[in-house]
This record gives structure tokens, sequence and C-alpha cells, in this order.
């Protein structure tokens, strides 16, 4: 009898779905596309978007200036100042309530991708008819 053999690069299905902007997207986790999805649905105003880019930028900057110095103080100011951002974005702008309120790891792991989906050119910080990455 044969034994099943683990899948190789080449046998590996990989689901390539329409977005509703014709762009194709990879989505090898359905699951995570559609959490990305919902997380972008959250995050229309562009108010909000700038904030969270704000506050992302802030997070890092913390990390960077931590592992400098040697210190958590700074990272813990950069989390807090990035998670204020964000929170007056969701609350003053978006009208809604932060997706980490319910779903915390998958919306830290979304507001990063959402983060270099606008450096890399994917979403807009100026209007939403600008963005490729749905």
């Amino acid at each position: 009898m044969k034994q099943p053999t683990a899948p190789t690069t080449q046998t590996k299905t990989i689901i390539a779905e329409k977005a509703s902007n014709g762009y194709l997207v990879n989505a090898e986790n359905p699951t995570k596309q559609k959490f990305y999805d919902f997380y972008l649905d959250e995050h229309q105003n562009m108010a909000c978007r700038r904030l969270h880019f704000a506050g992302s930028s802030f997070g890092l900057l913390g990390l960077a200036k931590s592992l400098k110095n040697r210190s958590v103080k700074p990272l813990v100011k950069g989390i807090a100042a990035g998670y204020a951002c964000a929170w007056v974005g969701h609350f003053f702008f978006e009208k809604n309530k932060p997706a980490s309120f319910k779903s915390p790891l998958k919306s830290f792991a979304s507001d990063f991708r959402m983060y270099t989906d606008v450096l890399r050119g994917n979403l807009s910080l100026k209007d939403r008819k600008f963005d490729k990455a749905r």
C-alpha cells in the first residue's frame, strides 16, 4: 500500500478570488482574507485611516526606541499612543467600535497589514476610490 505524501509546492492549491474592484486576491487562507475585508470595512473614513497609520507609526517608533535604549518604557508609550489614535478614529470619525475589542490578535495583525498596504500604495489615505487592496 502506498503511503500518502505531504503536498509539495507544485501540488499546493492556491485560491485566487476576484475582489469587488476586479483585482485578484491571493487568499491562501480565506478566513484571514475575510477578516481583513471586514477590517477594511471598519476603516472606510479617511481620518480614521490616517489616525491608524499615525498610531502604528508611533508604535513602531516606540519599539525602535525601546530596542535602542533597552527600556520597555518607550514601547509602552508607543503602544498607548497608537491605541489612542486608533480609538479616536473609531469613536469620533468612523463611529464604530474598534475590532480589537472582539478579536485583538486578528485586529493587531490586520492593522499592520493595512499599514503595509498603505506603504505599498494598495490603500489610500486620500480617497477610497484609489484603493487596490480589495
